[in-house]
Parts: C-alpha cells; structure tokens; sequence
C-alpha cells in the first residue's frame, strides 16, 4: 500500500518526466542491443563465410573473432553508459523531487 509522500512523489509532474526520460533512454539502449545482437545473427545464419574471412595471410583468426568480442565490449559500454547516467543524472533529480515533497 502506497503511503501518502510515495503518492505524492509519483504525481509529480518532475518525477513523471523523469520516468518518461529514463523509459525511452533504456528503450533506446535495448534497440540498439537487439540490432547489434540479432544483425550478428542474421549474418550468422546467412553469410557464414564473412565470419569466417581470415584476419590476415595465414592467421588462424577469423574477422567473427573480433565481432564477437566488440558486441561483448558494446555491452559493457553501454551498461557504464547507462549506470553513469543513473548515478548522476537519475539519482540526483530523484533526490531533489524527494527534497521537494518532504
């Protein structure tokens, strides 16, 4: 059961622009993953051999090596990118609309 300030807090005006920000930034963010991740897929399953195209002259490594890892890192990215903009951003309008409505 919501208490009076918690009631308070969710309908002001600051905290439900706050919500609509921090929803459509996270949206934008799984998009973006699920383009990198399901592109990777698609050319998996469609044009294995450019996967599979050697680095260099007589390299064991394939060029599907590094797509891999850089879609590993993109996600690492993004998450530091996210967690940044929580911690300094989110975090501190939140504190100021509690501040507001105590």
């Amino acid at each position: 059961m919501p208490t009076k300030l918690s009631v308070r807090i969710m309908g002001n005006s600051d905290y439900q622009a706050l919500v609509r920000e921090r929803n459509a930034f996270g949206w934008w963010l799984t998009l973006l993953l699920c383009v990198v991740y399901y592109g990777f897929i698609l050319v998996v399953a469609f044009d294995k051999p450019l996967l599979a195209t050697p680095l260099g002259e007589g390299m064991a490594t394939s060029l599907g090596i590094p797509v891999g890892f850089g879609i590993i890192l993109l996600t690492a990215i993004m998450t530091g990118i996210y967690v940044h903009r929580a911690n300094t951003r989110y975090d501190a309008a939140i504190r100021k609309i509690i501040a507001e409505e105590v």
